[in-house]
């Protein structure tokens, strides 16, 4: 029995990482540790029907280690899963802001369930005959109820309160990890901003030729990204508001001949340049 068990762990645990770092992981990667942790927890359940404990120490660790430690992950990727999906797609502010609010549920749930945690952390045993045999609960020692309603056989009061902390304790370090990005991002925004303050640039045509540069630095694909974008980044580096840019793009599409107009100029100012410096 036991040395079953430790073989279904070593290979589950070998499977875990090959899916990288939690820094790596994305939705693909983590609908694979879902299915991956289900089907190993399966195979532990199989293994607790075709034998039996030879002693209730292996049976307390058994579920107070082993199990919890499938468990615990499968939690974590299920939860990490709602997390992306909801997690919002805007500013750094609102995205740390959502953060912030998920590290404060498990702030919470750690300050309600302190008193087994600190029992947990400090691997005590006075209480384990209580927490982790099965039919041996003691109802004034339960806090989670929903362990009234889980499977005898594959379950005692607080094996799945060891398997959220192990979830928590992997969610708080992928926290951790995003936040320290997000800062890290806003201080490069930050440090951008300086420089460009640096900078001595002056945009002496029109608004509307600038536009004309924009849409065609797009249109040809040698700047990947959004107008929108793009317009905000030349206003930054050039201390002026391009109003409308979307109407003055309308004016370009509007005129009778020269639609390049701008782009002509930059064309004879160029070859000119070149002709001059071949000279």
């Amino acid at each position: 029995m036991t040395r079953n068990i430790e073989e279904i762990l070593s290979n589950y645990k070998r499977e875990i990482d090959e899916l990288g770092q939690i820094s790596e992981l994305n939705f693909s990667r983590i609908e694979k540790g879902i299915q991956i942790s289900r089907s190993y927890l399966q195979k532990l359940r199989v293994a607790l029907r075709k034998r039996k404990f030879k002693n209730k120490e292996d049976e307390i660790l058994f579920f107070k280690k082993q199990k919890p430690s499938i468990y615990g992950h499968l939690k974590f990727f299920a939860k990490l899963y709602k997390f992306l999906l909801t997690k919002p797609r805007g500013t750094d502010k609102s995205k740390l802001a959502y953060i912030d609010a998920e590290i404060k549920k498990l702030q919470d749930y750690y300050y309600c369930n302190c008193e087994f945690i600190k029992y947990y952390r400090q691997n005590a045993t006075f209480l384990d005959e209580f927490y982790f045999l099965r039919g041996n609960d003691n109802i004034g020692l339960i806090t989670d109820t929903s362990h009234f309603y889980t499977d005898m056989e594959f379950s005692t009061s607080h094996d799945n309160a060891v398997a959220k902390i192990i979830a928590y304790d992997l969610l708080l370090n992928h926290y951790t990890f995003e936040i320290d990005n997000l800062k890290k991002s806003t201080r490069e925004i930050s440090n951008n901003a300086k420089l460009l303050e640096g900078l001595s640039l002056t945009w002496t045509s029109n608004k509307i030729d600038l536009t004309e540069l924009i849409y065609a630095l797009i249109a040809s694909g040698a700047v990947k990204g959004d107008i929108k974008d793009l317009a905000t980044a030349f206003e930054k580096i050039f201390d002026i508001d391009l109003g409308n840019y979307y109407r003055s793009f309308l004016e370009i599409r509007g005129r009778k001949e020269g639609l390049a107009r701008f782009l002509d100029l930059l064309k004879r100012s160029l070859l000119g340049r070149i002709k001059v410096a071949d000279d």
